[in-house]
This record gives C-alpha cells, sequence and structure tokens, in this order.
C-alpha cells in the first residue's frame, strides 16, 4: 500500500469548511491552498539533502539543503492548477509541467488536449496534482504519459479521494504513492464522489 491519508483534527478542520456548500469561492481557494501546502510537507518527509555549509550570525556549521530543480509539479488541468500556490509556498522553485485532459463520452476514457513538460523532466521527482481523485483516470493516464517521457520518480497529491481511485493507480502504477488529505465513501453514477466537495474546478474557478 502506498497510500498516505493526512489524519489531524486540523486536516478534519479545514476539509469540514472546504465542503459546506454554503463557503464561498475566496475562501476555498484559501483551504485548497493550506491543505495543499500541508500534503506537500508530507509528500517530502523522504526528500534527499545535499550537505552545505553556511554561516549563521555566530559560527559556521555543516547543515542539508534541497536541490529545487530535482522537483516538477504536473497539475491536471484545470482543478489540480488550484493546488499550485499551496505546493510553491515550500518549493517555490520547482519546475511547473500542464496536462489537459477530457473524457470521452463514448468510451469513457481520458483522452489528451495538452502536454507540456520542463526540460529533463525524466530527471525530476514529479508530483502530479489534482484536488479530487475519482475514478482514477486521468490521474493513471497522466502518470503513463509522464512514464512514456522517462519519469521515473511520480508522486500523486490530492485532497479528497474515492476508494475506486486509489484502487485504479494502485493497480496501474503500484510504484506511484499516494498523498491525500481525505478517503470519502465512494462514486455516485455520476463518478462524483460521495460525501466529497462537489465539482472542484467549479468551486475553485467559481464557474457554478
Amino acid at each position: 500500500m502506498n497510500e498516505f491519508v493526512l489524519n489531524h483534527p486540523l486536516i478534519t478542520h479545514k476539509l469540514a469548511i472546504l465542503r459546506d456548500i454554503n463557503t464561498g469561492t475566496k475562501e476555498f481557494r484559501e483551504l485548497v491552498t493550506e491543505i495543499s501546502t500541508i500534503l506537500m510537507y508530507e509528500a517530502t518527509r523522504d526528500a534527499k539533502l545535499e550537505e552545505t555549509i553556511i554561516e549563521t550570525p555566530l559560527e559556521k556549521m555543516e547543515t542539508g539543503k534541497l536541490n529545487e530543480d530535482h522537483y516538477a509539479v504536473v497539475p491536471i488541468l484545470r482543478a489540480g492548477m488550484g493546488m499550485i500556490d499551496g505546493i510553491l509556498n515550500v518549493l517555490p522553485n520547482a519546475k511547473i509541467g500542464h496536462i489537459g485532459l477530457y473524457r470521452d463520452e463514448e468510451t469513457f476514457q481520458p483522452v489528451e488536449y495538452y502536454y507540456k513538460m520542463p526540460i529533463g523532466i525524466e530527471n525530476r521527482v514529479v508530483l502530479v496534482v489534482d484536488p479530487m481523485l475519482a475514478t482514477g483516470g486521468s490521474a493513471s493516464a497522466t502518470i503513463s504519459r509522464l512514464k512514456k517521457d522517462g519519469v521515473t520518480k511520480i508522486k500523486l497529491l490530492c485532497i479528497v479521494a474515492a476508494p475506486q481511485g486509489i484502487k485504479t493507480i494502485e493497480e496501474d502504477h503500484p510504484d506511484v504513492e499516494i498523498f491525500c488529505a481525505v478517503v470519502d465513501r465512494e462514486l455516485n453514477e455520476n463518478a462524483y464522489i460521495l460525501p466529497g466537495l462537489g465539482d472542484a474546478g467549479d468551486r475553485i474557478y467559481g464557474t457554478k
């Protein structure tokens, strides 16, 4: 099992506000950013540090620093963009790629319509971000596309996950770690997560 679920009273509190139908666009965006920052701390717990010498106001010391150039963030358009500010709060120099997918109405499979990655993506730790992991189809397709480009170290960050989505990633990509704030009960007939928080993209951008 490569699934890591945040288990903290503060996260439960923030999720309660995030889920609430009465929470406005501004507060919704701010909460997505805050939770994304916390997810990022968890996802980088195993980060490798490079030894360096710094000078404090009192003396020189040996310590470790993270090479942020080793990281890239790939939001799945469009909702994934809502998590970027939270990620960059932790790694402000991380490179950013983008992937756009839509679901074919006949096959129900994700179809790629946009793909742009930083140079040297194959040499970076790539963090795929999307607020919702529902069926897992888009996330799995994104990971497959990155692996096609030679990426070997991938982590998936989401805020709300469904058991079906986690199962899809674990079956398709058992080497990918999943970091989420909460795992909800199930999907409804329209593949929306229950109890969920509605359409994350619409709530982030105020389009409904």
